[in-house]
């Protein structure tokens, strides 16, 4: 059984798309208006495996050890030599596969702009305004590409009809084949007073304002789709769309995980033992906490719904507030006495360093409020 891969120079695993390429370029190396008439045989044999390798059916039964062409005696009925036609000729046999003169009139094309936002302004959302340059359908001849007053003419060459028939031979013998109108270029007429002032294209790029509504929630890498705010298509036809992608800038004090904000506080050893009221400025203004009596270093105080807003739900993430408790590098002598007393009455005096229990110390706290178990 004829290797059919191999006759194509492709992998076992090749895609559909792959079988097909190979084809194509064997093909019109192989033709015989091409290779002569030495190239005829190995042409067949290439048109033979890809009649199998080409059809999902027909390379199933060869992957399993049957040659479908051996069964009905050369080339199947289910054939078909439009990919030889149309590798050469475009189509053939007088078929098409647009029935018509193309149409001049097209959907504009889309269009992605960047907008950098702040942290705040992607917490609660905001308008913002951007300037891009787009293609705009031509005021002066409404997206005809004509001069005002004037109408496209009819093309000579094809009579209207934007394809153009020719004989080729092949094979088969002579077959007639169609292919766009070189005059007109498919459209079927010829523009022959084109619009001075978009030179015939029916649009012009201009600078535009477009004011967009960013959601809360958005974070770097999100696309904002704006339907029909795109170029202007081509011919007069319909807007493509505009795309917005946001990137958010870094803030000073607050870090943004997901829909969480989380922050750092610094508090004086004194107040962490005794315990006070902190107030932590937020985007929803100044919030007080309680930090209660000996609150070691990296505790966090959890402040519920002043995080980002949820992009797709209602409602907004937690504002997470680590506490770093300052231990003083600089003492006066009073204040060195002082606290030789309070060891002294804490029995600190000769503490010596131990090692703390698996799951407690100021690590395990530090990864519990990372992990939000604080």
């Amino acid at each position: 059984m004829k290797d059919y891969y191999a006759v194509l120079g492709v992998a076992r695993n090749a895609s559909e798309s792959e079988i097909k390429k190979a084809y194509r370029k064997l093909a019109r190396e192989l033709h015989p208006d091409v290779a002569g008439p030495e190239g005829e045989e190995r042409f067949k044999e290439v048109a033979a495996a890809y009649e199998v390798l080409g059809n999902a059916d027909k390379r199933a039964q060869f992957d399993h050890g049957v040659d479908p062409r051996s069964s009905n005696g050369g080339a199947s009925a289910g054939f078909g030599f439009e990919d030889i036609f149309e590798t050469f000729f475009g189509s053939a046999m007088g078929g098409s596969s647009r029935r018509g003169p193309a149409s001049r009139t097209q959907r504009g094309g889309d269009t992605l702009v960047e907008v950098e936002i702040s942290l705040e302004e992607a917490v609660f959302g905001v308008r913002h305004d951007v300037t891009v340059d787009l293609a705009e359908t031509c005021t002066t001849c409404g997206g005809t590409c004509c001069t005002p007053g004037t109408k496209p003419a009819t093309c000579p060459q094809c009579n209207g009809n934007g394809v153009v028939q020719r004989v080729a031979r092949s094979l088969l013998g002579q077959v007639m084949t169609t292919a766009p109108c070189p005059r007109c270029g498919g459209y079927g007429s010829i523009i022959e007073s084109p619009c001075t002032d978009c030179s015939g294209q029916g649009r012009s790029r201009e600078r535009r304002t477009v004011p967009i509504d960013i959601p809360s929630g958005v974070e770097t890498g999100t696309r904002i789709r704006m339907s029909g705010s795109g170029d202007a298509g081509p011919g007069g036809g319909p807007r493509g769309d505009l795309y917005v992608e946001i990137r958010e800038g870094a803030h000073k004090t607050f870090e943004r995980r997901g829909d969480d904000l989380h922050c750092t506080i610094e508090l004086p050893m004194t107040a962490a033992a005794l315990g006070t009221v902190a107030t932590v400025e937020t985007f929803d203004g100044p919030q007080e906490i309680d930090i209660k009596p000996g609150t070691h270093a990296g505790a966090t105080v959890t402040l519920k719904g002043l995080g980002v807003g949820k992009l797709q739900r209602s409602g907004r993430g937690n504002l997470h507030v680590h506490l770093d408790i300052l231990t003083p590098d600089e003492l006066t002598d009073e204040q060195s006495e002082l606290l030789r007393k309070l060891a002294v009455l804490r029995g600190e005096e000769f503490a010596e360093a131990r090692l703390a229990p698996i799951g407690g110390g100021v690590f395990a706290r530090l990864k519990d409020a990372f992990l939000g178990r604080a």
